[in-house]
């Protein structure tokens, strides 16, 4: 082991970590009062809590320890890389000292230091073939694809309001899609195919996908969003499922009619077992990862909950959340569940 006394400028420079980190092979160490200790291998803990950002440095992990002391114990941290995978993580190990309110606090210092936080015990292995069933609207891709139709159909603001009140919980799904659906009657079918051809894909979506295939692991959309955009980005992006609610077209229009059963909340989550037990997933291998309230049953179904860029009613049931990162973040989550 060294033991090197950082300066001010050293802590504060994202450079600095990352030089360390890629030029010298830093992979495990502590740090302590500015002391930063290099490790021979990775500390035992019962809880690991992930920390990364664009530009994390040092004094964002000093940062850390000291607004969670009275409820964590720092033992040390491993680096988290994954081939494919812009930039690094870092791993604390910790043992809790206070459980109560301890999401709240991370939230709270998460957001404070602009930093992602995930506090996590037992993930599934990303060595053992698993499934990710994701959301579609606002994690798969950037935008909502029913707002996005209304807003050219000239109805935007009617259905963003109803669609708001949905992903925060206030309406019964089901019911908020089938009005929204309403709104887009007689909408020509050239609008949908002007935003399926636009469709933003979130940060790190197509990394995400890359690596969890080479580790064997299956991907699906399960949304309450449409046929027309899930089967597309299904395809585009290989993923090895999409299900999703169909629009009834008729002579090029819209009718404003949503064919078949809705999928909604419940529909997500028996999807999820569905598809485990199709391929032989073992529950303990299965992630749902969403942005709305409509996932949470899709969440709980799972064995683990991932709230992406979601609401606050979302963060505070799911197991982790990524507020700010981008989607293949989630690969140094499962890599620190095997630290």
């Amino acid at each position: 082991m060294t033991t090197t006394t950082l300066s001010s400028s050293q802590l504060h420079s994202h450079l600095f970590l990352a030089q360390l980190i890629s030029q010298q092979s830093l992979a495990y160490f502590t740090l302590e009062e500015q002391q930063l200790t290099v490790l021979d291998a990775p500390v035992e803990s019962s809880h690991k809590l992930v920390l990364f950002t664009e530009g994390l440095q040092l004094d964002h992990v000093q940062l850390v320890a000291n607004a969670l002391a009275k409820q964590i114990t720092i033992s040390g941290y491993s680096v988290l890389q994954s081939q494919g995978v812009e930039g690094f993580a870092l791993c604390a190990h910790i043992e809790l000292k206070a459980a109560d309110d301890i999401k709240t606090l991370l939230v709270a210092t998460a957001e404070q230091l602009s930093i992602e936080l995930c506090l996590i015990d037992t993930v599934p292995s990303l060595q053992e073939p698993g499934l990710l069933l994701m959301d579609m609207d606002s994690t798969v891709i950037a935008v909502e694809c029913i707002d996005e139709i209304a807003e050219l159909a000239g109805v935007g603001e009617q259905v963003a309001a109803v669609t708001a009140q949905a992903m925060q919980g206030k309406l019964d799904f089901a019911e908020s899609l089938r009005t929204r659906v309403a709104c887009l009657a007689q909408a020509d079918e050239r609008i949908i195919q002007q935003v399926r051809q636009a469709l933003p894909l979130m940060p790190g979506i197509a990394n995400l996908v890359k690596v969890l295939k080479a580790h064997n692991w299956k991907l699906a959309i399960a949304s309450g969003g449409f046929t027309y955009f899930a089967d597309y980005l299904a395809e585009r992006l290989e993923l090895d499922g999409a299900f999703a609610n169909q629009l009834e077209i008729v002579d090029g229009k819209l009718t404003g009619q949503v064919k078949g059963k809705i999928v909604d909340a419940q529909v997500k989550a028996d999807t999820l077992h569905s598809l485990a037990k199709q391929w032989d997933i073992p529950a303990d291998q299965t992630i749902a990862m969403g942005d709305g309230a409509n996932d949470l049953v899709m969440m709980a179904a799972a064995a683990f909950g991932v709230a992406f860029h979601a609401k606050p009613v979302v963060r505070e049931q799911a197991n982790v959340s990524i507020s700010k990162g981008s989607m293949d973040a989630l690969i140094w989550i499962l890599q620190a569940g095997e630290i």
